[in-house]
Parts: C-alpha cells; sequence; structure tokens
C-alpha cells in the first residue's frame, strides 16, 4: 500500500515527493522552526541528507511516510506518520509517531491540528493503527498543545542523551499518545 493523499477543510496533504525539495529547504533554514529540534537552521546540503531520509520512511512501513501540506496551492508545511526508531518507543507493528513542521507565516493559524487531525484519523481508520505518540521538548509549549488538542495526552517526560544539549533539554523530551479505542470515542462526540 502506498502513501494516500489525505484532504481536510483547508489542507492537501500528498505524500512528499522531490518537487518539495526546495519547500523543506525554506521551512528548516528558519531558525525559529528549528528552535527546539536543533537549535538552528539546517544548511542546504543537511536539507538534501533529511529529505532522502523523509522519503526513505515511506519504504519501511506500507501507508506510513511524510506528507507535503498546501493551503490554495501553496505549501505550508509538513506532516507525518512513521513507525517508530527508537527501542524506548515500542513496537513496529501498529504504532506510529506523529509530527509536523509548518513554516512560521502559518503558524498560530489551527493547520498543524488540522493536519494531525487527518492523519490520526487515516492511521486508525485506514490503515489501522492501535496508537499513535508524539515527541517534543518538554519546554515546547505550542507543539504540546497542538498534541492535546487532537485529543492525545501526557505519557511520559524523559530525558535523552545530546551531544550539543539544546536551551531547555534539562527538562527533558515528552511523549503524548492516542490509542485506536481514545481516537474512536472521542471522534464520537457530537
Amino acid at each position: 500500500m502506498s502513501q494516500a493523499t489525505l484532504r481536510t477543510g483547508r489542507i492537501l496533504l500528498v505524500p512528499l515527493a522531490d518537487e518539495h525539495l526546495e519547500d523543506e529547504v525554506e521551512l528548516d533554514s528558519d531558525p525559529e522552526v528549528m528552535r527546539y529540534l536543533e537549535g538552528r537552521a539546517r544548511t542546504r546540503e543537511e536539507v538534501e541528507r533529511f529529505h532522502r531520509k523523509r522519503l526513505a520512511a515511506a519504504d519501511r512501513v506500507p501507508g506510513l511516510g511524510f506528507w507535503a501540506g498546501s493551503v490554495d496551492g501553496r505549501f505550508v508545511g509538513w506532516w507525518i506518520l512513521e513507525p517508530p526508531q527508537r527501542a524506548d518507543q515500542g513496537p513496529v507493528e501498529g504504532q506510529a509517531e506523529l509530527g509536523y513542521r509548518l513554516l512560521r507565516r502559518h503558524w498560530r493559524q489551527g493547520l498543524a491540528s488540522e493536519g494531525a487531525r487527518e492523519l490520526l484519523r487515516h492511521g486508525f481508520e485506514d490503515l489501522g493503527l492501535n496508537r499513535v505518540f508524539a515527541e517534543t521538548m518538554a519546554v515546547n509549549a505550542a507543539s504540546r498543545a497542538t498534541m492535546a488538542s487532537v485529543g492525545m495526552r501526557h505519557v511520559r517526560t524523559f530525558h535523552l542523551e545530546w551531544d550539543e544539549p539544546l536551551p531547555g533539554s534539562e527538562h527533558g523530551e515528552v511523549e503524548y499518545a492516542i490509542t485506536r479505542q481514545e481516537w474512536l470515542r472521542s471522534s464520537a462526540r457530537p
């Protein structure tokens, strides 16, 4: 099963492709966008390397991967559902990690939540996932608010080892998650 094209009220989500590289360069070259990820903008060469890894994610588990999101034909960011990569994240089967990254000019418009809700729906209804989780730095209040707004709950706070710790990393990382049963209960509400 290849990645599906998805739609929300405002966003068209298409499988990430080579045609999105320049959009990814713009996205990752903003130090504010990368603040809680690397603490600095990425170089073009770094983005090209990550682009290849993002494309390869679609080959690891059928139906999962990265989606480029656009509103009115303009790139706004990307969303992911990808299999767990670290042992502490749990089993790969039936589980995926949710993520999102938006151009700064599209922040605070509800787009991150809107795209995330659609990926949760897709993951649970179309792909039959049992659990979806997301992670961010504990100090990333905006991302945590997005996770909570789509029905995810705080599961744990944990610490990773960093070669070059970012400001705030001493507070750890957080994991939020939602199960298929929790999602079904919340989506059944009037």
